[in-house]
């Protein structure tokens, strides 16, 4: 029973995460001229319109269950980078803008834990707050990473000349499976470890 309520306090902020991630996306590629996913309603804070049944609920629940990792991700919103009005800079925004909600959702939930820590709140809230920065904090850092398509790839992308970034973007069809590869090898936990260690220890 106790997994169960530890369960649903990790998933409502990764729902959110997920959720404001991709409407950050949307919304910023709506500012630079691009109203694909406006057209489509994924501008909404609905989480129904952007849940993945498979990355952000049965992979995070997973995760956390075996590993007591924080991962997930919701469907992409679609974006069409030749409406943007000046791509080379847009490019880095819209890609910047998922990343920068997770970090402001971020230091949200850790303002949170400090206030709920002093009024001396239920441990439960405290927890989903503490899922709340690391979920955050996870999918911060993972998708700036630079392997094409993650959004840190996109911001590399930008300030790239063109003939390179054309080639750059040639990974992308195999980008998914370095991650993996990343992943399962614990290279990617390498890297990413001491900084969500940094994370747990400033909260």
């Amino acid at each position: 029973m106790e997994k169960i309520l530890a369960l649903i306090a990790v998933l409502f902020p990764a729902v959110f995460a997920v959720t404001l991630h991709e409407v950050a996306h949307g919304w910023v590629a709506n500012r630079c001229g691009d109203s694909t996913a406006a057209d489509q309603g994924r501008l909404s804070f609905n989480p129904l319109r952007h849940v993945d049944a498979i990355g952000t609920v049965l992979v995070p629940a997973v995760l956390y269950l075996t590993a007591g990792v924080f991962f997930g991700w919701a469907k992409p919103v679609p974006v069409n980078w030749r409406n943007l009005r000046r791509p080379r800079r847009d490019i880095a925004l819209v890609a910047g803008a998922g990343p920068g909600a997770n970090l402001m959702m971020l230091l949200s939930w850790l303002a949170l834990y400090h206030v709920l820590k002093a009024t001396g709140a239920a441990t439960g809230l405290l927890y989903m707050c503490w899922a709340g920065i690391m979920f955050n904090a996870t999918i911060m850092l993972i998708n700036l990473i630079p392997i094409p398509p993650l959004d840190g790839s996109r911001i590399v992308t930008s300030a790239l000349p063109a003939k390179a970034a054309y080639l750059y973007n040639k990974v992308e069809p195999f980008g998914l499976v370095v991650l993996a590869a990343l992943l399962f090898t614990n290279v990617l936990g390498a890297v990413l470890n001491p900084i969500l260690q940094l994370v747990q220890h400033l909260i």
